[in-house]
């Protein structure tokens, strides 16, 4: 083989100029300093692995991600398309309103806005709330607060002046 002999180490890892060893394991530097590690939650990580040789020695990390990321299906790749793809749309739709205002532009406008900020309070709910009950509490108001707004925007539009009217009424001030 490649003269490589791994071994478990039980006790917590201590530092070497090259690297994270775990105690009897051979350090590669000739009277290198070793520091052990008093930080708890690293102390707790799981068994270390070390090689019985000069070569550099591997730690196993536990990498935490979240349960969304578990799929790694087609589908999280066509929302990150379809998340860009309404931006993109934003970007001309904009400048189109102020050139064609009317009622199918207010609709588009209110439709690609709710659904702009709902993807992207989704994100902050994603990164930020943690916590099985927290999570579909977040997302029951995120829910609700995009049916919400799209309703309000509708209404706005049907009994108001509309979205692309009243953005040109805020700039003639």
């Amino acid at each position: 083989g490649s003269g490589r002999r791994w071994g478990r180490c039980g006790r917590s890892p201590r530092k070497s100029v090259q690297g994270w060893l775990a105690p009897g394991c051979p350090s590669r530097a000739w009277g290198a300093p070793r520091a052990v590690l008093l930080n708890k939650s690293l102390l707790t990580r799981p068994v270390v692995a070390c090689t019985t040789t000069l070569d550099q020695p591997t730690l196993a990390h536990q990498i935490h991600i979240s349960p969304r990321s578990y799929a790694g299906s087609k589908a999280a790749s066509l929302h990150w398309t379809s998340e860009r793809a309404v931006s993109v749309l934003l970007l001309g739709l904009l400048p189109a309103a102020y050139l064609y205002p009317g009622p199918a532009m207010d609709y588009s406008l209110a439709a690609a806005l709710t659904l702009h900020g709902h993807w992207g309070l989704g994100q902050v709910i994603t990164d930020y709330v943690h916590g099985e009950t927290s999570v579909k509490l977040a997302n029951t108001g995120l829910y609700v607060l995009s049916a919400v707004t799209f309703a309000g925007l509708c209404y706005f539009n049907y009994h108001d002046v509309g979205i692309c009217k009243a953005v040109a009424m805020l700039w003639s001030l």
